[in-house]
């Protein structure tokens, strides 16, 4: 049984015992979170739309982290413009306790 579920912009096919990183989420570590978003299910059949309208998926947050490190390099010649900088993308861990379809 698998699961597609919607946050932080992004879509994520997930099933029971998943771990993934998802976009920063304000919760606590060992917390419990629930995922209202869910676009579709399946067991045996696919079902979507209003078949899922009252679907949900817990899942526990492992850990709080951030990504590594991407370097932004902005260079124009003949002109001495040249800039650096670095961005590091924050995520959040969370493993996939149940699919309540």
């Amino acid at each position: 049984m698998y699961a597609i579920i919607a946050t932080g912009g992004k879509q994520y096919k997930v099933a029971e015992g998943d771990v993934i990183n998802v976009e920063k989420l304000d919760a606590e570590v060992d917390s419990t979170v629930t995922f209202d978003r869910v676009l579709a299910v399946s067991d045996d059949s696919l079902k979507v739309g209003s078949d899922v309208a009252s679907s949900t998926v817990s899942a526990t947050v492992v850990e709080q982290g951030r990504g590594k490190k991407v370097i932004v390099y902005k260079y124009k010649p003949k002109s001495g413009y040249h800039k650096k900088n670095g961005h590091r993308q924050a995520y959040t861990k969370v493993k996939i306790d149940k699919i309540n379809a």
